[in-house]
């Protein structure tokens, strides 16, 4: 028997829509899979309770931002790139799944079997996915990334950026720098996502661009040369 709960967002968040179902287990998780098809609704999956988003429309023009900003970044530093999107993350041996806001894998992308889709039985997860939290879930997201690999998390709040490190049993460590990209200074990045009122997102991808060839580039070159 399963239990469903109606999580409501604020009414200044009014859009965005939590629905928490327990007891669903792995099966009942890829039928809701299966059925939720392309649809824009999200779902976490963490031993047996799955939790189904609707996102807001802040919280999806955030990921679009951090979107471009890896992009930007894995262009400019000249890094291999693959996104990933918002892919189903799952492993049945671990009970759990979701889909991230982003994800990435960067570097040697040979590692990765079939380019057109992903096993995580045979593929290893991406390296960094972004995390925007404008409102909260009910189930432990972090867990589940945890459960399944992945190496960093970026957590974005609408204003305050964390970087999450994977340790090795597991559990998560908050980083002042990125694994992915050490040299760049993340709190500059959290100012370039949080700016507000922001209409054009090509003139905000030439700032920032601008930004990494003026701030980024030039101490990584100097740190090459040394």
């Amino acid at each position: 028997m399963t239990t469903t709960i109606s999580q409501k967002s604020k009414p200044a968040l009014d859009g965005e829509r939590r629905f928490l179902i327990r007891g669903v287990g792995w099966e009942g998780y890829q039928s809701l899979l299966r059925l939720v098809g392309d649809q824009c609704i999200r779902l976490t999956y963490d031993r047996g309770d799955v939790e189904l988003i609707s996102p807001l429309f802040k919280h999806e023009r955030k990921k679009c931002f951090f979107g471009q900003v890896v992009r930007i970044l894995a262009e400019e530093l000249n890094i291999p790139l693959m996104p990933v999107g918002s892919t189903t993350l799952s492993r049945e041996e671990v009970d759990r799944g979701l889909e991230p806001d982003e994800g990435f894998y960067l570097g040697e992308l040979e590692r990765i079997r079939d380019p057109d889709q992903i096993d995580l039985d045979v593929d290893p997860p991406p390296d960094l996915a972004i995390e925007i939290e404008i409102t909260r879930s009910a189930l432990d997201r972090v867990g589940v990334y945890g459960a399944l690999g992945v190496p960093e998390l970026w957590r974005f709040n609408g204003q305050t950026l964390r970087v999450l490190i994977r340790q090795e049993d597991g559990a998560y460590r908050e980083s002042p720098t990125s694994a992915a990209f050490p040299e760049v200074a993340m709190d500059e990045v959290a100012r370039f996502a949080s700016m507000e009122g922001i209409r054009d997102e090509i003139e905000w991808a030439r700032r920032f661009r601008m930004w990494v060839r003026e701030d980024v580039l030039p101490r990584t070159q100097g740190r090459g040369d040394a």
